[in-house]
């Protein structure tokens, strides 16, 4: 966690900057495993100091693991706190995220005034570059992820509604490590597995049905992300066919990851397969993007995507999809880490379309 907190101070130095304020709750998290919630306090950097700043509901926590070198403030007055702790260290260029909202923004700004600076990205860009200890959580993740679908094709029946599936699903995850969800759990079946986002419903699962089920479990602070879609008895000659092309496109995906590909080629690489295969009007999302202590971060695989560059320890989701109107959908999606010379895929359930004989 040094290594974090110092390779972004030197970064602010080389800026120009004097200050940051972080308030961002993953960013929080990453440099001094602070697990409040939004608005629940933030981070005071200088090239040379640390202060983070909350309130009396963490005090006895962190007062017994910070080190030493972090000064802890607790007070409700956070941001007021937090531009003393600035101010002792004659900081005047002060960094700020540029994703806060508009009345934090204006509480910065009435007590900085033209001493801000705003800040694209800069945390989250260092985030994205994933050290030991966080792929070994991913790895963990990403396994556990694995196991539960898994587990899941034991239990599908027909008759069984799709909210059924998402909660045997929930329950199971929770009971054999994971620590919470990352986002509500898509379990979508038959002409509603055309809905790319179709959260899951009292739809009952029927026979020919294709089920797709996106879902993603905390292990160690770091999220998983993984889709698969497998059908209940023969789905019909259409529905196979969409399976393979999506399979294909998201293969070429693989070959297209490794450091120094761009956003925009790697989902070329999946997108142009589809669209040769008459299927290019049916996928209407992203390809793929990094995961981490949040479910979305960077770098990106899109069409406006290129320059989202992949770099050696990045952790990526390739989800390729084809989803058609009344009929049904397909979408894979694993997780992979870049490697020096190309990529590893961490989610080990299977690609290939497993049919249930129910």
């Amino acid at each position: 966690m040094n290594q974090r907190i110092k390779k972004f101070q030197s970064t602010i130095k080389q800026l120009g900057l004097d200050g940051f304020m972080i308030t961002n709750p993953f960013s929080l998290k990453y440099f001094v495993q602070f697990d409040g919630l939004a608005g629940d306090g933030c981070l005071a950097v200088t090239p040379d100091s640390l202060t983070l700043v909350t309130d009396a509901r963490y005090q006895e926590e962190l007062e017994a693991r910070l080190p030493k070198s972090i000064s802890l403030k607790i007070t409700r007055d956070y941001y007021k706190i937090a531009k003393d702790a600035l101010d002792d260290h004659q900081a005047k260029k002060i960094g700020f995220e540029t994703s806060i909202s508009f009345q934090l923004f204006q509480t910065l700004r009435n007590l900085f005034g033209d001493q801000l600076v705003p800040e694209d990205n800069l945390v989250e860009k260092q985030r994205e570059v994933k050290d030991q200890q966080e792929i070994a959580a991913l790895r963990k993740s990403t396994a556990l992820a694995s196991e539960g679908f898994n587990q899941l094709i034991k239990f599908i029946e027909i008759g069984q509604t799709e909210r059924q599936v998402s909660n045997w699903l929930n329950n199971w995850m929770l009971d054999h490590g994971a620590e919470k969800s990352s986002f509500d759990t898509i379990v979508a079946s038959g002409y509603r597995s055309a809905l790319p986002h179709g959260a899951a419903s009292n739809k009952q699962l029927a026979l020919s049905d294709m089920v797709t089920v996106d879902f993603g479990y905390y292990v160690d602070g770091y999220t998983s992300d993984i889709t698969r879609t497998f059908a209940l008895g023969d789905p019909g000659e259409k529905l196979r066919r969409v399976y393979q092309v999506v399979h294909e496109a998201q293969k070429r995906m693989f070959d297209a990851i490794y450091p120094g590909a761009n956003g925009q080629q790697v989902d070329a690489a999946g997108r142009d397969y589809i669209t040769s295969q008459g299927l290019g009007d049916y996928y209407n999302h992203g390809s793929g993007h990094g995961i981490g202590l949040d479910i979305h971060e960077g770098p990106n695989f899109g069409p406006r995507w290129q320059s989202n560059i992949s770099v050696e320890n990045n952790v990526m989701t390739a989800e390729p999809g084809v989803y058609l109107p009344g009929l049904g959908g397909v979408r894979i999606e694993d997780d992979l880490l870049v490697t020096k010379d190309g990529n590893q895929r961490l989610t080990t359930a299977p690609r290939n379309l497993i049919i249930l004989d129910n």
